[in-house]
Formats: C-alpha cells, sequence, structure tokens
C-alpha cells in the first residue's frame, strides 16, 4: 500500500505535459484492449450485440459518479443536442465495431485516425470556423494517408473499409457536437447522458441478432466495459492536463498496441502502407492540433 502511495506522490510530482502524456499512453493501451476482445467476441457474437453490452457497462462504471453527485448534477437544458450525439455516437460504434469483426484491427485503428480531419472540415463547414491554407494542406494529406492505406486502384476497396471511414465521420459529428455542449455542460454530465441514452437505444438492434451469452462471455463483456471506461477517463485526464499539440502524437501508441495484439492474439500481420498511411494521417492530426493550439492562445491575448 505504501509503495503504491509513493508511487502516487511521484507521478503527482511529474510536470503536467509529461503526466499527460502518461494518460494518453494509458488510454491507448486500454482501448486497444477492448479493441481487442471486440475482435474475440465477434467470432461468437454479433457485433451489434456487443456494442450494446460495452454501453451497459460502460454506463454502470458510471454510477458511482452518479450517486456522488445525486439528480442535481445531472439537470440540463439540452437533453435535445444530448441526444443527437448519442445516435450520432451508437453509429459511430456500430460501423466501428463491424469494421472490427471484418478487417485486421490495425488497418481499422489506423483508419479511425481520420476523426479529427474530418472534425476539422465539419468545423470549417457547419461551425463556420476559419480554416486557413496549412491547415486545408494538413487535412488533405491525412486523407491522402488513407488513400494510402485503401489503395484504390491497386487493390479493391472492401465494403468494410468504407464502414471503418463512416465510423471515423461519425465520431467526428460527435466530437463537434461535444464541443458545442462543453460550452455550457459538465464534461462528467457529458458521459453520463451518453451511457443513459446511447444504452437503450443501441439495445434496440440488438434484440434482432440477440444470443445469449455464456459464462465466459460474461467476464470477456465486462473487463470490455472496464477497459472502455478505463480508455475514457485517462484520455480525459490526458486532455486536462496537456494541450492536444502534445498529447496527439501519444495516440499513435494506440495503433502500435492494437498491432502487438492483433498480431499475438490474431495472427494479424500489417503490411507497410497500413504503417505509412497511418504515421501520415497522424503527422496530419497533430499538425491541425497544433495549429488550432497557436490560434487558440493567440486569441486569449488581450489587446
Amino acid at each position: 500500500m505504501l509503495e503504491l502511495q509513493s508511487a502516487a506522490n511521484a507521478f503527482a510530482r511529474l510536470s503536467a505535459p509529461t503526466r499527460g502524456i502518461v494518460y494518453m499512453i494509458g488510454s491507448g493501451a486500454s482501448f486497444a484492449a477492448m479493441i481487442a476482445i471486440v475482435r474475440f467476441l465477434s467470432a461468437d457474437m454479433h457485433t451489434i450485440e456487443i456494442a450494446f453490452f460495452r454501453n451497459l457497462f460502460g454506463l454502470a462504471f458510471m454510477v458511482p459518479w452518479v450517486l456522488r453527485v445525486g439528480l442535481d448534477g445531472l439537470r440540463t437544458k439540452r437533453f435535445g443536442t444530448h441526444l443527437f450525439r448519442s445516435l450520432v455516437g451508437l453509429a459511430a460504434m456500430l460501423c466501428f465495431f463491424t469494421a472490427i469483426g471484418l478487417l485486421p484491427v490495425a488497418e481499422v485503428t489506423a483508419l479511425t485516425f481520420t476523426a479529427p480531419l474530418f472534425a476539422s472540415v465539419g468545423a470549417a463547414l457547419v461551425l463556420k470556423e476559419r480554416v486557413r491554407l496549412r491547415r486545408w494542406t494538413a487535412i488533405l494529406v491525412g486523407f491522402a494517408g488513407a488513400l494510402i492505406i485503401l489503395r484504390p486502384g491497386v487493390e479493391t476497396i472492401q465494403p468494410a473499409a468504407l464502414i471503418a471511414l463512416a465510423s471515423a465521420a461519425f465520431m467526428a459529428v460527435a466530437v463537434l457536437s461535444v464541443k458545442a455542449l462543453s460550452r455550457t455542460e459538465d464534461p462528467n454530465v457529458i458521459v453520463v447522458y451518453m451511457g443513459l441514452l446511447i444504452t437503450p437505444l443501441s439495445l434496440i438492434p440488438a434484440l434482432f441478432v440477440w444470443t445469449a451469452p455464456t459464462l465466459d462471455m460474461w467476464i470477456w463483456l465486462v473487463l470490455m466495459g472496464l477497459m472502455a471506461t478505463l480508455g475514457q477517463v485517462m484520455l480525459t485526464r490526458a486532455c486536462a492536463a496537456a494541450d492536444a499539440s502534445v498529447i496527439l502524437p501519444f495516440d499513435f501508441s494506440r495503433l502500435v498496441f492494437v498491432a502487438i495484439l492483433g498480431f499475438l492474439l490474431f495472427g494479424e500481420r500489417p503490411d507497410i502502407w497500413t504503417w505509412v498511411g497511418a504515421a501520415l494521417i497522424i503527422a496530419a492530426t497533430v499538425y491541425v492540433a497544433h495549429r488550432e493550439s497557436k490560434l487558440a492562445v493567440k486569441e486569449a491575448r488581450p489587446e
């Protein structure tokens, strides 16, 4: 117990950017474990049903926080926005889990790194944010990375790969929704409403493909929910500890963890083009985050 306390104290003494990086790597490892469990379970259970259990157990792990703050802590005047964010989040999750069941996990993960690029395009077109030439160039480079992974004309584009890209696009819309909600809502409230709404919403399609889980499956389903919640908590803490431009490069660790698990558990070997395309996507995403961070600092300075 004393050793754990000493480790916690040592971690607390680290600089904020270093803590953010550690949290980001921990988040990547947790999400990679969740992805591996989804792939493992997809052999015997439909991915839509797996998505429901991910939401159910993810919500269960938020219950202690809800009990602590009480119902007053969940009051909101933006229920419609919460509902829209949940519907879009469900679409992203169903597409993501479906792709995981059909493609190598590293390839799916690499393609979903395009979500921040889709979000930048959406911010420019929908929220009317000003996007300058450098950011547009970075966005184009990122999407070029996705084309390298897909290699149209060299190989036939698999529908599952397009489903993975659709997942990234839905993730981007969800990110923009969260950005809008965060102007007035507490982050924990956003997460809890997501769980409260997306769980019953995901149950509806799951009933059409329902398979009664075995005892072993229950264990893996609970573990999946735990990994998803840990990943979300550490991601939130990473964002709170450091700027996005500092922590985003370490989101690449998620692909490394996924590739290792994919090789060890499923015998999958990502080809060189997956790594090249992913590197371009990550580089473009980091550059966009860096530019946004610099502009935010500039706009915050008093005249």
